[in-house]
């Protein structure tokens, strides 16, 4: 009997060369039962690493599927390649996946191959958690990690456990969650025991719990404001905020330990079951025009994401079932070779052993023994459905291409996470398309840019900020006035340097100096998500004019929220606007298309500026929203006969239209909705 698919957790160890996934995945299949002793890399003896080619270098070359059970789940785990050289593998991983555990080597810290799986897991949405290993190592630095994980990743990354001792003698554990610990006695299955919390590290348990705390409540503004409040939280909501954080990539879990002292990995069982989502939770899959759900009613999809030779079982395809069940014995059409297949053995790894089982249900992983026709990238279907999956060598074919032809323009934009690819016409975008079809078999869907709106403010507006806990030993407490008023001229420059102006008015040390920075932290925060749609907010002057401190229970993250509610409260006062970005339209046109050419930009809100002959054609000049102008090129190609021409240059934003704000606002509350479901 197949498991329920929100029972499922499918998980891949993504990290650099050598941050220990190989031997992380040794621990947590030894810890869960699934096999009989810790292999270890060095003595060639673990299960995914088991090709005489990984055993000679050391370094894993393929990903490789194991399965285990913990705590009545399933979790499915891809053990996967660090190596630049082998990344593919890892890429692949990640896309039939809901969660990744990213594992970073605490002496190393992030690395390239770490940032870059990094951006690819928060392209594709899927949770991720992170895995601080190796701290038994000289130079090991649990906290200094740390710091840098948020460097590059966000403030979003939190740990949810800290370690007991440093370097080699590391010893164990502290749960922020649970606030407890757990010394680990001996390497074996289970051995560990739970233990007080160090007086030496109780402290900085404390610290770091508030940090968490405070990172949770973010996630509820109910929970937020009986947090400030100082009400009590229970244990449940706190785990219920950390899953719900997590799966959308509001909160990054930080934990720790030795895999190859299997330090840490029972925690690690339990985070993966806790706080990474299952098939269920994560959400519905759009591919083309399909919309996959965990499903077993709904007709079967599956998606092969690797094909392998086993000498002895021959073709073996990994598969996961998005929706419906694959069974033993019966057939399946593959949608790209438009034939049928006969679905004969279905296999389970579980250490070094394979098991054949009779179904897999939606959201699951395994493979599929002898298949004839089908091969890495198909889908297996029970009707002959057009479906593709976007294929994984998108970027760096597109890369390729920009090496011969400089013009391509290739960025993600950093507001709406979208991978935009310009070129000098609508034309050279078209046969950028064309080159990836032709020269690397890819193919590509493009849709037109996501507009990078702003907020500001009309009007003028107070408020008070209060951070204020107490439960036992030292409390928290921050206290903080503000107010904004516009920022004349700064609002529609789009300048990042001008998005606002902070200005201390604190007289007779009300608020400490030492303090004053966290505040403006708070209030930057804020402002990366404004009241309106969640767009950032710019054009603002905020002035700290009086507050409250406590000579003890007085911290900066205090402060930072008490700042970060004062702002938010301020701004929902303050008469908030959406702003749009206007660009300056130069066209070169035929003069007998003037006269259509205007009327088509009044009709998308454009201001004519001026017009003047150059050569034979005519130039024109207009200001335009850019939101009118995504797919301008075809249409102007249509009313000039294929003769006109056009560059764009951002100028200013501007305030959107009362109807169209409107729509715009509502917009983004339902794409919020919808991501948050």
């Amino acid at each position: 009997m197949h498991p329920p698919a929100d029972r499922i957790r499918n998980v891949a160890l993504v990290g650099h060369r050598g941050s220990g996934k190989t031997s992380l995945h040794e621990a947590l299949m030894f810890e869960a039962g699934a096999s009989s002793r810790l292999g270890s890399v060095p003595d060639k003896s673990t299960i995914s690493d088991a090709d005489p080619d990984e055993q000679a270098r050391q370094m894993s070359i393929s990903a490789t599927l194991s399965s285990l059970s913990w705590q009545e789940r399933k979790i499915n785990l891809l053990d996967t390649p660090g190596e630049p050289s082998f990344v593919a593998d890892a890429l692949g991983a990640l896309r039939v996946c809901e969660s990744a555990v990213f594992v970073v080597n605490a002496v190393m810290g992030v690395e390239v191959t770490t940032s870059r799986l990094w951006a690819r897991a928060a392209e594709l949405d899927i949770a991720r958690l992170l895995f601080v290993n190796m701290l038994d190592r000289e130079r090991a630095d649990f906290y200094r990690t740390l710091d840098g994980l948020k460097r590059a990743f966000g403030q979003h990354v939190v740990a949810t456990e800290i370690p007991i001792g440093v370097e080699h003698e590391v010893s164990g554990v502290i749960d922020l969650v649970d606030m407890k610990a757990f010394r680990q006695d001996s390497a074996e299955r289970g051995g560990w025991s739970e233990i007080p919390i160090p007086d030496e590290a109780a402290e900085l348990a404390q610290e770091y719990r508030e940090k968490l705390m405070d990172e949770v409540c973010e996630v509820s503004d109910a929970l937020m404001e009986r947090y400030l409040d100082g009400g009590d939280i229970s244990h449940q909501e706190i785990v219920d905020a950390l899953k719900e954080g997590t799966n959308h990539g509001r909160i990054f879990p930080v934990v720790c330990g030795v895999a190859t002292r299997n330090l840490g990995t029972t925690r690690l069982l339990d985070a993966i079951v806790e706080d990474l989502p299952s098939p269920v939770k994560h959400g519905s899959l759009q591919v083309g025009d399909v919309e996959l759900t965990a499903s077993e009613d709904a007709p079967l999809f599956a998606y092969v994401f690797k094909t392998r030779a086993d000498p002895f079982a021959g073709r073996i395809n990994l598969i996961r079932v998005y929706q419906g069940l694959m069974k033993a014995d019966s057939q399946v059409l593959n949608t790209r070779a438009h034939v049928k297949e006969r679905i004969g053995q279905l296999v389970v790894f579980a250490g070094k052993e394979a098991e054949h089982v009779d179904e897999f249900g939606p959201g699951d992983i395994g493979a599929v023994a002898k298949l004839k026709e089908t091969r890495a990238g198909d889908w297996l279907a029970e009707r002959d459905e057009p479906i593709e999956m976007p294929s994984i060598k998108v970027l760096s074919s597109l890369r390729r291409l920009q090496e011969e032809d400089p013009t391509i323009d290739l960025h993600r934009d950093q507001q709406t996470s979208e991978q935009i690819v310009a070129g000098l016409s609508q034309v050279h975008v078209e046969v950028i398309v064309d080159r990836l079809k032709d020269r690397f078999g890819v193919e590509v869907t493009l849709k037109p840019p996501r507009v990078p709106y702003r907020e500001t403010i009309r009007g003028s507006a107070a408020a008070h900020g209060r951070h204020k806990k107490q439960s036992g030993g030292r409390g928290q407490f921050g206290d903080c006035h503000i107010s904004i008023e516009p920022l004349a001229d700064a609002a529609g420059d789009g300048n990042p340097a001008h998005a606002y102006e902070f200005v201390n008015k604190i007289k007779g040390g009300v608020i400490p100096s030492s303090f004053i920075p966290a505040v403006e932290k708070g209030v930057r925060e804020a402002m990366e998500s404004g009241v309106l749609a969640g767009y950032p907010v710019q054009g603002v002057r905020i002035s700290l004019f009086d507050g409250a401190f406590h000579s003890v229970d007085s911290s900066e993250i205090a402060f930072k929220l008490a700042g970060l509610q004062a702002m938010k409260d301020a701004l929902s006062q303050a008469d908030p606007v959406l702003l749009e970005p206007i660009m300056l339209v130069t066209l070169s046109v035929p003069e007998a298309s003037v006269g259509d050419v205007i009327g088509d930009l009044n009709s998308r809100r454009g201001r004519p500026q001026g017009m003047e002959p150059v050569g034979a054609m005519t130039e024109i000049k207009a200001e335009v929203p850019m939101s009118e102008m995504l797919t301008y090129a075809p249409d102007l190609r249509s009313i000039t006969q294929g003769q006109g021409d056009y560059t764009l240059e951002f100028l200013r934003y501007e305030e959107v239209p009362g109807h169209l704000s409107q729509k715009i606002v509502a917009s983004a509350g339902e794409e919020r909705e919808t991501a948050h479901a």
